[in-house]
C-alpha cells in the first residue's frame, strides 16, 4: 500500500532545476535513503514533503489519514515546556481524551432518559479503554526510555527547552519523533551532533521501527544499514534503485555502462554524419541526402551520460618524520569551573598513528584535541612534544575564521603566500571551487563551501601531525568519502574526532574512548572496539547466569590480588557506581514522596465522593471526580518510574557487589 505519490514534480531556483518531471511512489514499511552532492535537493524534497516548499507544478498524493514527521538539519525554534514533557506533548489526542471523558461525566450526570443514560456509560467505557490504550502506546516510560538512549540523564526531565544548546534541541525534537513513530518518518541528518554512543542506539532502535523512514545521512555505514531503497538526484533526474547504498552502486554502474555504449552509438552515427555531409555538400547530385542526414543528426535526443561525480581530489604530500612520540600527555588536569573533565590524564600519540577519539558529549573530545593543538590552556601535567613535530589543527570554529571579504583563492593562498597562483588554483579546484568560482567571496558561501575552504587552507599545508574534530560535518555523502580517501594518502600521524561509523572504520587503527576523565586505548576502527565491547559485555552476562545462589557464596570473599593500575580502576568504578546508586536512591525518595501524598490525596477524595449528598449537587461532583481521575492518573504514571528506579539501584547494587574489595 503506498503512503506518498509524487507526479510530475516541477521546482527551480533560478537557473538551478531542482525536479523537473519527477515522480516515485512510497510503501508502507519502505525504508528509502535519499542521496546525491550538496546542493541538488536532497532537504528540499522533505521541505517539499511536509508541505513547506511549494512546487513550481506537480502534485503529491497521501494516503488518508498519514502521519508525517520531520527532523530538519537545523532546529531554529523549540515550543515550551521541559524536555519530558514536550516528548510526552509530541502525541497529540491524550487532552482531547480527557476533554471528552469529563463532558460525558458531565452529560451523563445530567442525563434523565434511560437510554440516553445507557449509551453514556458505553462511551465512558469506550473512552476509558482509549485512555489505558493511550497509555500503553505512549507510556512516559516509553519516554524516558528514548530520552535516556539519546543521552539525556534523568536530570535532564524537567529542565526548560530554551535552557538547551542547539545540538540538545535537535535531540529533544528527534525524541518526540521517535516517541510519535509517525507513518512516515522524515530524518535530515539524524547523527549530526551525536557522539558514537548515541549513534549506535539510535541505529539499533532504527532497525526495530515498524513504519515508513526516509533518510538522508553523510555517514555510508549508517545508510546501508538502515535503508532498502534508494532515491539519488542523478544528472538525469531523480531515481530510485532497490537495495542499500552499496547495492546502489552496482546497479548505477552497470545501468551507466549501457547509458555509455548507447551514447558512443550515437556519437559514431553523428561523426559518419557530418563525414558525409562535409564531403558531398558541394555536390548537387546529392543534396537530397545531405538534407537527410543534417535532418537527422537535429532529431537525435542524445543520452545523456553522468560525468563522475564531483568529489574531493587531493592527495597529499610525503611530510618530514617526527621522533617516536609525537606528543606525550602526563597527568593533565582540565576543569571549567566546577566542572572537571580530567584529572590526572595520561596517554601519548606514537608517531604514525592513526587515532580515533570518540565518547558521550561533553566527555571532553573537542578540549583534548584544543589541548594537543596548543590551543587551550590545561590547569595542570605536562604536555610534550616529540622532535620535528609540526601540528596542522581543523576544528568546526575555524570556518568563523575565515575573512568574509576576501575571496576563496585569496583565503587560502594567503596560508601558502609563496605558492605559485597556478598551483593554489589547482588546489582550489581539489577542494571543488574551479573556474570563476574561486573568485566568489567567503560571505556568500554555504556551511558545507565553507567547511572546504577551511579544509583547503588546512590540507595545503598540514604540518606532520593532523588533529581533525568532526571534519565530515557539512559535506554530503560523496564528499566524505573522498575526504576519507584522500587522508588515506597522509603519511603522517593523525588523531580525529569523529561520529561517522564508515570515516572512523576508513581511517583509524587506534580508539581513544573518554570516559569519566580517562582514556581507554584500543588497538584497531570502531567495528573492532564495539565488538570487543559487545564480546565483554556477552562475558558478563554469562557469568552473571551461571553464578551460584548468593547463600553459597562465602560472605566475605577473599580479594584477587591487583595491580596499582587496575586498583585505580576499580576505585573509579566504585566511586561510579557509589555515585549511580546515590542518585537513583534519591530520585526513589522523591517519587516515593510524590506516589504517597499522591495516594493520601486520593483517599481523600475516595471520602467525599462517597458521601450521599455530594450527589445532589452536581457541579461539585464533577470537579471532584475530575480531580480523583487526574490524582489516580499521577500515580499511575509515577509508579512505573519508581519500578524503573527501584531495578536500577538493583542492578547497580548487584553490579558493586562484584568488585573486589578495597
Amino acid at each position: 500500500m503506498s503512503l506518498l505519490a509524487a507526479e510530475n514534480l516541477q521546482l527551480v531556483f533560478g537557473p538551478k532545476v531542482i525536479f523537473d518531471g519527477a515522480g516515485f511512489m512510497i510503501y508502507r514499511g519502505d525504508r528509502v535513503g535519499v542521496i546525491g552532492p550538496n546542493g541538488t535537493g536532497k532537504s528540499t524534497l522533505f521541505r517539499v514533503i511536509m508541505g513547506l516548499q511549494e512546487l513550481d507544478g506537480g502534485k503529491l498524493h497521501f494516503a488518508q489519514g498519514i502521519r508525517l514527521g520531520h527532523l530538519p538539519q537545523d532546529i531554529l525554534e523549540v515550543g515550551g515546556g521541559t524536555v519530558l514533557g514536550s516528548t510526552l506533548a509530541a502525541v497529540p489526542g491524550r487532552a482531547e481524551l480527557e476533554r471528552n471523558l469529563l463532558l460525558a461525566e458531565d452529560a451523563i450526570h445530567a442525563a434523565r432518559d434511560p437510554d440516553e443514560q445507557l449509551e453514556l456509560a458505553q462511551e465512558i467505557a469506550d473512552l476509558h479503554a482509549l485512555l489505558e490504550r493511550f497509555e500503553t502506546e505512549y507510556s512516559p516510560y516509553e519516554a524516558e526510555r528514548i530520552l535516556m538512549g539519546l543521552g539525556f540523564r534523568t536530570s535532564d526531565f524537567d529542565r526548560p527547552l530554551g535552557e538547551l544548546s542547539g545540538g540538545w534541541k535537535m535531540r529533544a525534537a528527534l525524541a518526540g519523533l521517535l516517541f510519535k513513530r509517525p507513518d512516515l518518518l522524515l530524518l535530515d541528518e539524524p547523527t549530526n551532533h551525536l557522539d558514537v554512543p548515541t549513534v549506535a542506539w539510535l541505529d539499533e532502535f532504527l532497525r526495530g521501527y515498524q513504519h515508513t523512514i526516509m533518510l538522508i545521512t553523510h555517514d555510508s555505514a549508517f545508510l546501508d544499514r538502515q535503508v532498502s531503497r534508494v532515491l539519488s538526484f542523478e544528472v538525469e533526474g531523480l531515481r530510485a534503485y532497490p537495495g542499500n547504498y552499496e547495492q546502489y552502486f552496482g546497479l548505477r554502474e552497470q545501468e551507466l555502462e549501457v547509458r555509455r555504449a548507447a551514447r558512443r552509438n550515437q556519437d559514431a552515427e553523428i561523426r559518419q554524419a557530418k563525414t558525409f555531409i562535409r564531403r558531398f555538400r558541394a555536390k548537387a547530385t546529392k543534396a537530397r541526402q545531405v538534407q537527410s542526414r543534417i535532418k537527422k543528426i537535429e532529431k537525435i535526443e542524445l543520452v545523456e551520460v553522468d560525468h563522475d561525480r564531483a568529489t574531493i581530489d587531493f592527495v597529499f604530500p610525503p611530510c618530514s618524520r617526527t621522533g617516536k612520540i609525537a606528543i606525550n600527555l602526563e597527568e593533565v588536569d582540565k576543569s571549567f569551573g566546577e566542572l572537571r573533565l580530567y584529572r590526572k590524564l595520561s596517554a601519548h600519540v606514537v608517531s604514525g598513528d592513526r587515532i580515533a577519539i570518540i565518547g558521550r558529549n561533553g566527555a571532553g573530545k573537542t578540549t583534548l584535541l584544543r589541548i594537543m593543538a596548543g590551543e587551550l590552556p590545561f590547569d595542570a601535567g605536562r604536555v610534550e612534544f616529540g622532535a620535528n613535530v609540526e601540528i596542522g589543527y581543523y576544528a568546526q570554529h575555524l570556518t568563523e575564521k575565515l575573512d568574509a571579504g576576501n575571496s576563496i583563492l585569496t583565503e587560502v593562498w594567503r596560508t601558502v603566500p609563496a605558492m605559485s597562483q597556478t598551483a593554489v588554483r589547482g588546489v582550489c579546484g581539489a577542494f571543488l571551487f574551479s573556474g570563476e568560482e574561486v573568485d566568489k567571496q567567503v560571505s556568500v558561501l554555504s556551511g558545507g563551501e565553507k567547511a572546504r575552504v577551511s579544509l583547503a587552507k588546512l590540507l595545503v599545508r598540514p604540518g606532520n601531525v593532523l588533529l581533525m574534530d568532526e571534519p565530515t560535518n557539512h559535506l554530503d555523502l560523496f564528499s566524505a568519502e573522498a575526504l576519507a580517501e584522500a587522508l588515506d594518502t597522509y603519511d603522517g600521524t593523525l588523531a580525529f574526532v569523529s561520529h561517522t561509523r564508515a570515516f572512523i572504520n576508513r581511517l583509524a587503527t587506534k580508539i581513544w574512548n573518554i570516559e569519566e576523565g580517562r582514556i581507554d586505548v584500543f588497538p584497531g576502527n570502531l567495528d573492532d572496539y564495539l565488538y570487543h565491547l559487545d564480546q565483554v559485555q556477552r562475558k558478563q552476562n554469562e557469568a552473571e547466569a551461571e553464578e551460584p545462589p548468593a547463600e553459597e557464596e562465602p560472605a566475605n570473599p577473599k580479594p584477587k590480588a591487583v595491580d596499582y593500575e587496575q586498583r585505580k580502576r576499580l576505585n573509579r568504578e566504585r566511586a561510579r557506581l557509589e555515585r549511580a546508586i546515590r542518585q537513583a536512591e534519591e530520585k526513589i525518595a522523591e517519587l516515593e514522596k510524590r506516589i504517597g501524598d499522591a495516594e493520601t490525596k486520593r483517599r481523600l477524595q475516595e471520602a467525599d465522593l462517597a458521601k450521599p449528598e455530594i450527589y445532589q449537587n452536581p457541579e461539585r461532583f464533577n470537579r471532584l471526580l475530575g480531580e480523583f481521575e487526574k490524582t489516580k492518573a499521577e500515580i499511575d504514571r509515577l509508579t512505573p518510574r519508581w519500578e524503573k528506579a527501584a531495578e536500577e539501584v538493583e542492578k547497580l547494587q548487584k553490579q558493586l557487589a562484584k568488585l573486589p574489595l578495597p
